[in-house]
């Protein structure tokens, strides 16, 4: 439990960092958001988050974007079924590719673009409801870790955001950051983000 609580947790987080310095223009949304609504404070706190439409909208993009297990946990059938025209026998074990489900031009518009903007316009959230946007799975046997990632991810990706300026190293473009990515169980970036606090933030 540990292991797949944190390793989750901080790949969707370390996406979430290079998706937005590959787009200055939501990392400045998201930034400018925050400044109105946090204002001075030293500290943040989860009720802050509530308050944040914008920042809810990337974390969504990136667990739309990245799922962070792209295969999520095996079920096996529990009787023979037609799915689709395709034949599912009994105690076949079945993967749900929930990586392909958020590249899908049939299901998502502008599906490999980071749009946050596309979740302010609608109601989909990630509780298992919504199966296009799955990444903690659904149903009954959903993902119990569910509210603490969503928390977690949101606060850090916060004070991270708030307290921080941030730059890619060595004079590396946006545009130019390598944003290849490694399957396994879960999904890591090929080469690790590397990333520069360059001051703290004047809040506005």
């Amino acid at each position: 439990m540990f292991a797949a609580g944190t390793d989750t947790s901080s790949s969707t987080l370390e996406w979430a960092m290079a998706e937005l310095l590959n787009n200055p223009k939501s990392l400045a949304i998201a930034q400018a958001e925050m400044d109105c609504v946090i204002g001075q404070n030293d500290i943040i706190q989860e009720s802050d988050i509530s308050h944040l439409p914008y920042l809810q909208a990337v974390v969504k993009e990136t667990f739309q974007f990245h799922r962070a297990a792209p295969f999520l946990v095996p079920r096996k059938a529990e009787a023979d079924v037609e799915v689709l025209g395709f034949m599912v026998s009994k105690d076949t074990q079945v993967l749900v590719n929930v990586w392909a489900i958020g590249r899908d031009p049939a299901m998502w518009e502008n599906p490999i673009r980071f749009e946050p903007e596309r979740f302010l316009s609608k109601e989909t959230d990630v509780k298992g409801r919504d199966y296009e946007l799955t990444p903690f799975g659904g149903g009954r046997r959903i993902c119990p870790g569910l509210p603490l990632a969503v928390v977690t991810v949101s606060l850090m990706l916060t004070s991270l955001l708030y307290f921080f300026d941030w730059k890619l190293p060595n004079g590396v473009a946006s545009e130019d950051l390598d944003m290849d990515e490694t399957f396994g169980i879960t999904l890591h970036r090929t080469n690790p983000l590397h990333a520069v606090p360059v001051k703290k933030r004047a809040y506005k």
